[in-house]
């Protein structure tokens, strides 16, 4: 499937949470669970909403030291690196000309990085390094495809803000709430991309708003200068409306899924679900939402075929350690399918690695450069190939006390289910383990037969 994104009343990070949430709402469990995984203090809402026009939902996010939920109200803090569109800065009053007062459920990336990184003063008031941050998705429990598209996303915000102030990327700091925000909406991002593997992702011209916007830093032109940086090749629009419309978190996002080809339009396909997700700022006669729309291929038309293609090289000179990071990497890429990988025997007797990755058709020129780029070969080789593929459901249940995801097959003698190993690490011994991932499996059949 294709994912577009309709960026009427702009974009944040919550709001995409929202809109693919709204779409997709069998996923709000696993998405709390990624997030809790990173940060226990952080707790996450969806909230259905009703602008008077549109329906939808909201994405909130509650962090140690608010008196309310981000994305509801306008709490004092200074939400650097989040898209909350909440006020900034508490040392100021709020009827400043910028929309970070939770423009879109805007939060607004600014003032990430901090100066002195030996401060920390308690939630709300110190900041937290970004080396900081990725060394703790690193250690979470998240699934090995969550964690890569975490790590890309923050990565792409990190080196926007130390491009704007001119310092390293592991100088860069997060306000300590802001970085609560950030972290909520960029790992509830990297769950969705995940767990929806959209094959591909397209974005609507995006409103470049007007103002200032008030920061650490002083007043900074709307777009802020992060987000300037990564928009660079995306179609823009002025529909008169001021404030901050695309907020830094919600640009590297986009940045993110859609890599070096921005340009991209809506493609053919067959219209399957919708989502809306509000932002908490109201625009004048506009809804501030962001729309999701989810496109079938329609070579899905034909039941059990889908065109493929298949990239294939060999290493013999990276690490095994480095290699398997950059397969890791490989298979957190847009449009890879697998990523597999087998010892062979080279040229004069040397033991090399042959890998092989399965990617859809249109992703296939990105996953060549991601190969090059995350491997040392210098030549590949690829073919196009049609497979064949049994429906399947993923269905998200509740089992000792954890979400556990269930993919259920229809197979020609019946319905199987298979649990996800990942959602079952946390759990010492192979007999615990198993007997999770089975009651889980039993769970999901039963849950899908209730349904049906």
């Amino acid at each position: 499937m294709h994912i577009h994104l309709d960026a009427l009343g702009g974009v944040a990070g919550d709001m995409f949470a929202a809109a693919l949430l709204d779409a997709f709402p069998e996923h709000q469990a696993g998405v709390g669970a990624s997030i809790r995984a990173v940060d226990a203090r952080i707790a996450c809402a969806l909230q259905p909403h009703n602008d008077g026009i549109l329906r939808g939902t909201r994405f909130s996010v509650s962090v140690p030291g608010d008196a309310a939920e981000h994305g509801h109200g306008d709490p004092p803090h200074a939400h650097h690196g989040h898209d909350r569109g909440h006020s900034h800065d508490h040392s100021h009053d709020h009827s400043h000309d910028h929309s970070h007062d939770h423009s879109h459920g805007h939060g607004h990336g600014h003032d990430h990085h901090a100066h002195d990184q030996g401060h920390h003063h308690g939630p709300g008031h110190g900041h937290r390094p970004w080396s900081e941050i990725r060394a703790a998705l690193n250690a979470a429990d998240l699934a090995p495809s969550v964690r890569a598209h975490a790590l890309g996303i923050f990565g792409h915000l990190a080196d926007a803000e130390a491009r704007v102030h001119g310092i390293a990327v592991d100088a860069v700091a997060f306000h300590e709430v802001g970085a609560f925000d950030s972290i909520a909406d960029i790992v509830a991002a990297a769950h969705l991309i995940a767990a929806l593997e959209a094959r591909s992702w397209s974005v609507s011209a995006l409103p470049l708003g007007s103002g200032r916007v008030r920061t650490q830093h002083g007043p900074l032109p709307v777009p802020a200068p992060a987000t300037t940086l990564l928009l660079d090749g995306f179609a823009t629009l002025d529909d008169g409306i001021p404030g901050e419309r695309v907020t830094p978190t919600g640009a590297a996002i986009l940045r993110y899924l859609c890599g070096d080809d921005p340009g991209r339009g809506r493609p053919r396909g067959i219209l399957g679900r919708t989502g809306i997700g509000f932002g908490t700022k109201v625009l004048p006669g506009l809804s501030n939402c962001l729309r999701a729309l989810v496109l079938e291929d329609a070579a899905a038309s034909r039941p059990g075929r889908r065109d493929l293609a298949v990239i294939a090289f060999e290493v013999d000179d990276q690490s095994g350690e480095d290699l398997a990071m950059g397969l890791d990497r490989l298979r957190a890429e847009p449009g890879i399918l697998d990523v597999v990988q087998a010892p062979v025997l080279g040229k004069k007797g040397r033991m090399m690695a042959h890998i092989q990755v399965l990617v859809r058709p249109e992703g296939l020129e990105a996953a060549i450069a991601a190969c090059f780029r995350e491997t040392t070969t210098i030549g590949l080789r690829y073919h196009r190939v049609e497979g064949a593929v049994l429906d399947r459901e993923s269905h998200t249940v509740e089992q000792a006390g954890r979400p556990v995801r269930v993919k259920v097959v229809d197979r020609p003698g019946g319905r199987t289910a298979k649990a996800e190993a990942d959602d079952a690490r946390a759990h010492a011994g192979h007999a615990t383990r198993a007997a999770l991932r089975r009651e889980a499996e039993r769970l999901a059949l039963e849950q899908e037969q209730e349904e049906r």
